[in-house]
């Protein structure tokens, strides 16, 4: 009885380690800013992360406006948005690092956070893409990202909380931002 007592308790303590590894686990991913500069997002620790696929060529790159709007209204209680550039929807992100940087400033005044191009999809998926997707899957569980502009919402402490589609405006999601940065 003892025996079967102890292998429960070190069954749950295993479960809710690895919970806590897979949450902690989006913190480790290496990143470049769009700088070159390489990083993780460590640095986002205990705030509140949009992140997104973007693209300036694309039917929905007005919604940088609405994610610069979000990023404004409440950085300050812990909300970040986090941009990462990506040419595999019908080449709609063309240009440079430098190109992308500063059409995202002349054009949306974009002030938050912006990494090199990545891919979300296929063999050089970025790992980050990787997590992100299987913790949050699309509709009928399919991981792959459908089009630019696919938002995921992340909890202070790592976990994907939700996966909004290109056509969900950022405005649609400011309940679910503030409820998470109670």
């Amino acid at each position: 009885m003892l025996k079967i007592l102890i292998s429960l308790v070190l069954l749950l303590s295993l479960n809710i380690y690895a919970k806590d590894t897979s949450m902690n686990a989006i913190y480790n991913f290496k990143v470049k800013t769009i700088e070159g500069k390489e990083t993780t997002l460590e640095q986002y620790k205990g705030k509140v992360m949009l992140i997104v696929n973007v693209a300036s060529k694309c039917g929905f790159t007005s919604q940088y406006e609405g994610l610069e709007a979000l990023y404004k209204k409440y950085k300050d209680r812990g909300l970040v948005v986090l941009g990462f550039p990506c040419n595999q929807f019908r080449s709609q992100e063309p240009g440079t690092e430098k190109e992308i940087q500063n059409f995202c400033s002349v054009n949306f005044g974009v002030t938050f956070p912006m990494f090199s191009k990545i891919k979300v999809n296929g063999d050089d998926t970025h790992p980050l893409y990787n997590h992100l997707k299987s913790e949050q899957p699309g509709i009928l569980g399919s991981e792959s990202i459908k089009w630019n502009f696919t938002k995921f919402l992340v909890d202070k402490s790592g976990k994907v909380i939700e996966r909004f589609g290109s056509s969900t405006k950022p405005k649609e999601m400011e309940v679910d931002i503030e409820a998470l940065l109670k």
